[in-house]
């Protein structure tokens, strides 16, 4: 036998799919839905969970649950740091940045391989389909080696673009790890999706000529969200090239 809060979960979907309540039209009040279905607040957000583990509707803070619009699949390109500008258009991304300076700490200071407590230029970005975030990067740019200066302390600005790194001339070597997991309480709450989904992490390592780190990027991607790319190119000896 199912349970009341599936019940409730079917019949919306049931709604959502038949386009009795269209994408982008806010679900009314959980308080109003409960009374609808005659259930506590507590069984209807169970059946608001389960709809949000499918993707079909999404809670935005402040603002209630709405039917999430289908978003597009962008393509991220291996190596470069960016997302294929053709499906980065056809998703009609805006990008919001926040810059700010830390200092680092564990992980992160041994992946730039630097002391703990080097001053950092933190970039966060938050990629958005309308008023869905789509995905989410944090670059970090030891201060010392930022070539084009400081990108300004504390600051807020927006911007369309395609780029999710800052990737400086000095760079000779790009090392990308990629996995599947499951988001971070903090990426599942910023991309609005369910603990449960599996999320696409990149990790970019940038180093100059030196051998010197002079760019990380952490890349998180819902993983219906994004396909990865990466392209090999062999070397070939003088023997193979002039056979």
């Amino acid at each position: 036998m199912s349970s009341r809060h599936h019940d409730i979960a079917d019949d919306l979907k049931h709604q959502i799919t038949t386009g009795r309540i269209k994408a982008g039209d806010r679900l009314p009040s959980e308080v109003g839905l409960a009374r609808q279905y005659e259930v506590s607040t507590a069984t209807l957000r169970s059946a608001l969970a389960v709809l949000q583990g499918e993707g079909l509707v999404e809670k935005i803070h402040g603002k209630g649950n709405f039917v999430r619009r289908r978003l597009r699949k962008i393509m991220y390109v291996g190596g470069w740091g960016t997302l294929d500008p053709w499906t980065a258009a056809e998703a009609a991304l805006h990008v919001t940045d926040r810059v700010t300076t830390i200092e680092a700490h564990g992980h992160l200071a041994t992946l730039l391989r630097v002391p703990n407590g080097s001053p950092l230029t933190e970039l966060l970005s938050i990629s958005y389909q309308g008023e869905s975030p789509h995905s989410l990067a944090r670059i970090y740019v030891p201060c010392g080696l930022d070539p084009t200066g400081p990108l300004g302390d504390d600051s807020s600005y927006a911007r369309t673009e395609e780029s999710f790194a800052v990737l400086s001339p000095l760079s000779a070597e790009v090392r990308e790890t990629v996995s599947a997991r499951p988001p971070t309480p903090d990426e599942a709450s910023t991309l609005r999706i369910n603990p449960t989904t599996a999320v696409l992490a990149i990790t970019r390592v940038a180093a100059d000529t030196a051998g010197r780190v002079v760019e990380v990027a952490l890349l998180v991607f819902p993983g219906d969200r994004v396909d990865g790319v990466f392209t090999t190119h062999h070397v070939l000896d003088e023997r193979q090239t002039q056979g």
